[in-house]
């Protein structure tokens, strides 16, 4: 039974939010208009708030929330604002998370209009703010699996167990592209390509709102963060990105547009600027674009704190009044204050005075007040019995270890040293051998993801899923607890301790972290990391490297000392165990990359690049094509198996306006074990009034073959999959030859 207090009932019956045949648009907006008639200035203004649970907490209590009655009282009840986010320093229990929705629903039902708070909460890899939830693995290792049916199960699972804690706004997915790997934030992201994020941003997208928003099965997404976010110039979070029209409209817009047709509710914008224009002070781009160009209907709101650093970082606006009068001005709906009201307080101040219309303001809160209604929060603010009858179910757990196991992309292996044979002896050594952190990263149950405490008693490291497949009695270990201490990196006691194995097998990588405190100034793995892969080789014993890390950091002088080199990127809660299924051939790896592995710290360029970029002129007269040389590049991963292309075969020589050119291929495995296998169509533009880029991805299915089996794998291209933004910053398709390859395969055809 849902519980409604009594003057909650009357103010649904004066405006009829609990009748459940307000489906229809029109009388929906017309019952908002009307609590916007009853709604004062000051109400109104709070709407747009949104502030941290550190706010009205006392910050004293180190285990328990407990709020400050004063704080509380002048937030919920002076301000009456419109949204709280953010959990407190651990990740709390849903009978915790229960009791603090309770909390702040009852006091905001108090007021005279009781309109309930929106919570948020950075649900980036599951429900990684509430105890015990199930963790997977994040969007880059997701990108890697190419499986965006996964991406869309993981994104239910990751809904159900955050609305299971009462929580119905979740910040993510993260559509920025991972174009610059020094950036912190490149594990929350799909990759360096366009196409990828976009089909997987909507994946995510149809999972946490596919069940509709007022079903206790889903929340409200947040697309973030608009826009080029993911490509700051020199590398580090919240600074400045300089992106030219073009590469903008071709690469950075395209995944938002996407979104929006894919039904996201809310969007988050960009810290930083974007050619010297502060994103949250864009009309241009948050007007004109997203809700004129795109449709965009939902609400926007921004990132921490980010309206008033307008004033102090950007210095755009002379005063904190006049960045609140920025932003608003732009299209923004709601700040994330988050630490005091001044946002409220300027922007009462600013409608007063005539700088901005009460019918702005309107505009914003009856989109706040729609997303509400939408997400059933009239009708019951509290957490929902049914809802947290989806938590913590054990289908979950498999769903992790599953997810995982598909990312998991082998990079090399020589001789086929891998997998290992099931009675192997093995020395187990490096920092991410012990340590939960790596396997996790940010935003796993407290915000950096590095407290080892923080993680439940049940999961598992590398060292202990090893155990459980081979016992102690079959494993050295050379690795200790804390991801910088020293005996992780004893690399004079390891030829020593890898006498009595067969196999030698270095878990490295990165320690977890989160937006700015991951910031590097080198793209190399540490140097003492390097010295264990170099003190291994010497052993004579086979080397297998595991590459835990959100990133690529660069190898390039130890990777020829490698056997065999498995990228885990960061897999969640399951990851121990699904790094173990691959390396012992219980699961056949298919992830392949989603950026190009670079070789040198200052040679980042994508797959994607511009012709031009292939081509170097070493002396005059002498042209050699080498510009692209990665490490591993975009879409590269092995398999235990090998599969083989048959022919491209084309529907028509021509492709003509409004028609579809098909293509088909027939995939073999020709290898001794079934496998999956990602198929990818690219697509290149011979010549163009724009130097075109050498290939783009334009298609993918991820198909299973068993040994010996065949499959035929079809296609379809139309006008926009050869379309490209010109110099005119329009999407057109021009007349001319374009090549299209699969694998090792590859056929033209003319567009006219």
């Amino acid at each position: 039974m849902i519980f409604k207090p009594r003057f909650l009932i009357l103010f649904l019956a004066a405006f009829g939010f609990a009748n459940p045949a307000l489906s229809a648009e029109r009388g929906v907006e017309t019952q908002i208009d009307e609590l916007l008639k009853e709604m004062t200035l000051e109400q109104k203004v709070g709407q747009m708030t949104q502030v941290n649970l550190g706010v009205i907490i006392d910050r004293e209590v180190k285990d328990e929330v407990r709020f400050d009655p004063a704080k509380f009282a002048q937030a919920l009840h002076h301000y009456q604002v419109g949204s709280i986010l953010n959990s407190t320093s651990r990740s709390l229990t849903v009978g915790e998370w229960h009791e603090v929705i309770r909390t702040i629903q009852d006091a905001a039902l108090k007021n005279e209009l009781s309109i309930p708070v929106l919570y948020g909460i950075d649900s980036i890899h599951g429900a990684n703010y509430v105890q015990g939830s199930t963790l997977f693995p994040h969007n880059i290792g997701m990108a890697a699996t190419r499986n965006p049916a996964l991406v869309k199960r993981i994104a239910q699972v990751t809904a159900m167990e955050t609305r299971a804690a009462g929580i119905r706004w979740n910040f993510d997915p993260v559509l920025d592209l991972g174009r610059n790997p020094l950036w912190a934030r490149f594990p929350e992201t799909f990759g360096e390509d366009s196409f990828l994020a976009g089909l997987l941003g909507s994946a995510a997208i149809a999972g946490y709102e596919g069940d509709g928003l007022d079903s206790v099965t889903a929340v409200a997404s947040c697309m973030k963060h608009f826009l080029g976010y993911g490509v700051p110039e020199n590398g580090k979070d919240r600074t400045p990105a300089y992106i030219p029209d073009v590469v903008l409209w071709e690469q950075h817009l395209p995944p938002f547009e996407q979104a929006v047709q894919a039904g996201a509710s809310t969007i988050m914008i960009n810290s930083a600027s974007v050619n010297g224009v502060p994103l949250h002070a864009s009309r241009h781009l948050l007007t004109d674009v997203l809700r004129g160009r795109f449709g965009f209907e939902g609400l926007i709101v921004s990132d921490w704190e980010d309206v008033i650093r307008l004033h102090t970082r950007h210095r755009v606006a002379a005063s904190p009044r006049e960045a609140v009068r920025q932003a608003v001005d732009a299209g923004l709906d709601m700040s994330m204050v988050p630490n005091d009201f001044s946002f409220a307080d300027h922007l009462l101040d600013l409608v007063r005075s005539g700088e901005i219309s009460e019918d702005r303001i309107d505009q914003s809160v009856a989109i706040i007040l729609q997303t509400k209604q939408s997400l059933g929060l009239f009708e019951n603010p509290y957490a929902e019995p049914e809802a947290a009858e989806n938590f913590g179910l054990p289908a979950y757990r498999q769903l992790a270890r599953d997810s995982a196991r598909e990312s998991m992309t082998l990079l090399k292996n020589r001789d086929g040293v891998l997998p290992l044979p099931s009675a192997a002896r093995i020395l187990l050594a490096g920092p991410a051998a012990l340590n939960l952190g790596p396997l996790h990263g940010s935003w796993s149950y407290t915000w950096q993801g590095d407290r080892e405490e923080a993680y439940p008693a049940e999961t598992r490291n590398i060292y202990q899923a090893l155990v459980e497949r081979l016992g102690s009695e079959r494993i050295e270990l050379l690795a200790e607890i804390g991801f910088d201490s020293r005996g992780n990196y004893a690399a004079e006691r390891l030829a020593e301790q890898a006498q009595n194995a067969d196999y030698i097998v270095l878990a490295l990588g990165e320690p977890a972290y989160a937006e700015s405190p991951g910031a590097l100034d080198d793209l190399n793995l540490p140097q003492e990391q390097k010295a264990l892969v170099r003190a291994a080789a010497a052993t004579g014993k086979p080397v297998i490297v595991v590459l835990v890390q959100g990133r690529p950091r660069i190898i390039r002088d130890v990777e020829p000392l490698a056997d065999g080199i498995l990228l885990a990127y960061q897999p969640g809660s399951q990851g121990a165990a699904a790094i173990r299924d691959v390396l012992f051939g219980d699961f056949n790896p298919s992830g392949v990359l989603p950026f190009s592995y670079p070789q040198f710290t200052g040679d980042i360029l994508p797959y994607d690049h511009g012709v031009l970029a292939e081509i170097q002129q070493l002396t005059p007269g002498r042209i050699t094509r080498n510009g692209y040389k990665p490490q591993w590049p975009f879409g590269h991963g092995l398999s235990y198996t090998t599969f083989e292309y048959g022919d491209l075969e084309l529907g028509a020589e021509k492709l003509t306006a409004g028609g579809v050119q098909t293509v088909n291929v027939r995939v073999s495995n020709s290898g001794s074990r079934g496998g999956y296998h990602t198929v990818e169509l690219y697509l290149s533009d011979l010549y163009a009034s724009l130097s075109p880029a050498v290939r783009k991805l334009r298609g993918l299915r991820k198909i299973y073959l068993e040994a010996g089996e065949s499959a035929d794998v079809s296609f379809e291209l139309n006008e926009a999959a050869l379309s490209f933004i010109n110099a005119d910053l329009q999407r057109v398709a021009e007349p001319g030859e374009f090549r299209v390859q699969i694998g090792d395969r590859a056929a033209t055809f003319r567009y006219q």
